[in-house]
């Protein structure tokens, strides 16, 4: 079952934002652009949601039909404490959220934890995915750098901004950076379960392996974008995926953890570059 919420037609160009509700809660999607251009799946990190990539979007609608989804307990889409936040199983309903929507073919992108959920996708649907680009994805927890400010308490949520501030503030490259209001209310709108639940999720996808040696055996064309300056993960990390046969690595000068906030037209460059290679339209 589909809901719409809203739609706006421009041209060839469908802005959409719809529901679709699936067995273990239901997941909101946006579209944006040609419904007959090449499909490119939108995936954000942890405590965050579609809402991430708004500046991005416009720069990759030219050539693309853009899809976002947020991911169960995040954004707008549900928030129940029974279903498992683990990785395979938010990479399971992105696949569903696509096949309801008609897409057979669809190049992925993850920012952040986002890009473990587009391997685990390419994992359980190599059908399904033709390509993928990883935005700031840790290869593994060897790469991760802790912060104390990051630590949020049950006692504490929901948070105050402040209080959101220092824990999101390690998502760009330098202190003081006035992240979207939007942003922050986003995460205030999770769960504190579905905040930690999906962490723990993440965490154990990448000690069970590391994400280079999932992507070696896949054989999917793999892009992989990292700002230089990342205070979550070391960036020297990215050099990691050169194991994965013609894996294109890319470091940001100068950009941290979210280049798809800080940067989005030098990062739109990179992906359009690759997707323009890769891209499969629909027959």
């Amino acid at each position: 079952m589909t809901v719409s919420d809203g739609n706006l037609h421009v041209g060839d160009e469908t802005n959409e934002s719809s529901t679709l509700s699936l067995d273990d809660g239901d997941i909101h999607v946006c579209q944006d652009g040609p419904r007959d251009a090449p499909a490119l799946l939108l995936i954000h990190g942890s405590a965050s949601s579609t809402r991430s990539w708004d500046r991005l979007v416009p720069l990759l609608t030219g050539s693309h039909r853009v899809i976002r989804i947020d991911l169960l307990g995040h954004g707008r889409s549900a928030k129940p404490a029974g279903p498992s936040y683990a990785v395979p199983d938010q990479a399971r309903r992105a696949g569903e959220a696509l096949d309801r929507l008609g897409v057979g073919r669809a190049i992925v992108a993850g920012h952040s934890s986002g890009g473990a959920v587009a391997t685990a996708l390419a994992e359980r649907r190599p059908d399904l995915v033709t390509a993928l680009a990883l935005v700031n994805t840790g290869p593994g927890m060897h790469a991760f750098i802790p912060s104390e400010s990051a630590v949020i308490t049950p006692s504490q949520w929901p948070p105050a901004d402040e209080q959101l501030r220092r824990f999101a503030g390690t998502a760009f490259s330098r202190a003081g950076y006035r992240i979207p209001q939007e942003l922050l209310d986003e995460v205030r709108m999770m769960t504190y379960h579905t905040l930690t639940a999906t962490m723990q999720g993440i965490r154990d996808y990448l000690e069970q392996r590391a994400l280079p040696d999932r992507l070696a055996v896949l054989g999917a064309p793999l892009l992989v974008i990292f700002g230089e300056d990342d205070r979550r993960w070391r960036s020297s990390s990215a050099a990691d995926y050169r194991v994965v046969p013609g894996a294109e690595v890319e470091l940001l000068p100068g950009l941290g953890h979210s280049p798809i906030l800080e940067d989005p037209e030098r990062t739109a460059r990179s992906l359009l570059a690759f997707t323009a290679v890769h891209a499969v339209r629909e027959d």
